[in-house]
């Protein structure tokens, strides 16, 4: 496209060859599958280009804007023409219209990082996310040790509970991603891991798939000492984090999996995660509740939401925090829970640009994959007082309206010397160095020109009977 603008910019046509189309029809082919082929993979990642906006919109507003006005060079060439149409008057008033638009856009863009410097708040707690996956396998001993390595406040965990009634750690239904069971039970990768007995699950290999699919592309950083740690690893128990958590001084937060109807411990799941609880020793104002179910029952731990509710309704369900998705999180949410005295937790923030929106948006603390990445992040990406953008949005327009009023000025200029030229007598100018012979040959092809016109004005008229041809005439 650029090339094409380019062009058309010199005046010349796109004489296009089939080897041209059926390259731009492949392009337009793969990027149509591509789209549709990440919504039907990523489809609920869409929400993430809206909140995208609000860590880029101030700086595509100037980009949009200089781009337009740049684009007004070939807008005049076509408008200042002496032959306007209503095509011409058309473009004129597009052009026109987008313009005024991203004039005015500002008053669109909303960015918490839009504040002054005073009112940001405390930087936001890092909270493990099932460890640091990204570091050791996701929900093992040693995940939850990277994680701490890396300063995060809390540990954030997967809770389902096997057939004899130890509460373990397991993000999926069954065990097939992250361990080794279709070598050790073939015949069962596909049942729910809860059916499975402790001292079953205790047997496999909790890393080896790690090292084998490399999901986060991590593994050639790894040092020798890390891989043969990550060979060795099991499933970790509830016990186990707990009681790092609590060696450490830190949280934790417990996503619980309810097991299926024909578990032994359908009904009591509860009770066997909060006994694992106080076995391991660990306060618990530290530990953090999510499931809505029986919250009476585990009153002495910590409340958070997972829905968002009203503060009226979770005030009475005797909740003080919420964990929240990031597509369900908007910048005005955040600001009514917060002055409702209600903390509120984003999952999962991976990137600092995202961190740094929500650090300015003011919540408590974040979720995340990379506490190694966010650990880097001391201050937001960027931060912007109202009226110092104020100032670069009035200057950025001021400079765009006069630049494009010196490109309209300019293009009128130019069209204006060029009408009292024709292409020969353009063209005898170019080549006045030219020697004596060349010279005398473009004035004799100028004044054939003059006499062709003047025939085409007068003979043609007078003797309209003979059927004069002007090019015999010549």
């Amino acid at each position: 496209m650029i090339l094409a603008l380019c062009h058309i910019s010199l005046g010349q046509q796109l004489n296009l060859y089939w080897i041209h189309k059926v390259g731009v029809l492949a392009a337009l082919i793969t990027t149509v599958s591509g789209v549709v082929s990440i919504d039907d993979v990523w489809g609920d990642e869409w929400d993430i280009i809206l909140i995208s906006l609000q860590s880029t919109g101030p700086f595509l507003h100037i980009g949009a804007l200089a781009a337009v006005t740049a684009l007004g060079w070939l807008v005049a060439e076509h408008v200042v023409r002496a032959e306007r149409t209503k095509f011409h008057m058309i473009l004129l008033l597009v052009y026109l219209s987008v313009l005024l638009a991203l004039y005015m856009a500002p008053l669109a863009i909303s960015s918490p990082c839009i504040m002054d410097k005073n009112s940001l708040k405390s930087r936001p707690d890092v909270i493990g996310r099932r460890g640091a996956p990204m570091l050791a396998p996701e929900n093992t001993l040693m995940s939850f040790n990277k994680a701490l390595q890396q300063g995060v406040s809390s540990l954030e965990a997967d809770v389902t509970v096997s057939l004899d009634g130890v509460p373990f750690l397991m993000r999926d239904r069954t065990l097939k991603r992250t361990t080794d069971i279709a070598k050790v039970f073939p015949d069962r990768q596909h049942e729910d891991a809860s059916l499975f007995n402790w001292t079953e699950i205790r047997s496999l290999n909790a890393g080896q798939w790690f090292l084998e699919n490399d999901p986060f592309w991590t593994v050639g950083s790894l040092t020798g000492r890390d891989r043969n740690r990550i060979r060795n690893l099991t499933v970790c128990s509830l016990v186990e984090m707990l009681r790092l958590a609590a060696r450490a001084n830190r949280s934790a937060l417990l996503y619980l999996r309810r097991p299926p109807p024909e578990h032994p411990h359908y009904k009591t799941w509860i009770m066997d995660t909060l006994w694992a609880v106080q076995r391991s020793g660990i306060s618990q104002k530290r530990v953090t509740w999510t499931p809505d179910t029986d919250r009476g029952r585990v009153r002495g731990l910590q409340q958070t939401s997972l829905e968002k509710l009203s503060v009226e309704e979770l005030r009475h369900r005797g909740i003080s925090s919420l964990t929240l998705r990031y597509s369900q999180a908007s910048n005005k949410d955040i600001q009514d829970f917060l002055a409702n005295n209600m903390s509120v937790t984003v999952y999962p923030v991976n990137e600092p640009w995202l961190y740094s929106v929500l650090w300015c948006s003011g919540v408590s603390s974040v979720s995340s994959d990379t506490p190694q990445v966010l650990r880097k992040v001391p201050y937001p990406i960027w931060l912007m007082s109202p009226d110092k953008y104020c100032l670069v949005w009035i200057t950025s327009d001021l400079v765009s309206i006069a630049i494009v009023i010196g490109i309209f000025i300019f293009q009128k200029w130019r069209m204006s010397g060029m009408q009292n030229y024709n292409p020969e007598q353009i063209m005898l100018s170019a080549v006045a160095r030219r020697p004596s012979r060349d010279v005398n040959i473009m004035k004799e092809k100028l004044i054939f020109s003059e006499v062709s016109n003047g025939v085409t004005s007068t003979d043609e008229h007078l003797y309209p009977e003979n059927g004069y041809d002007i090019g015999q005439y010549k």
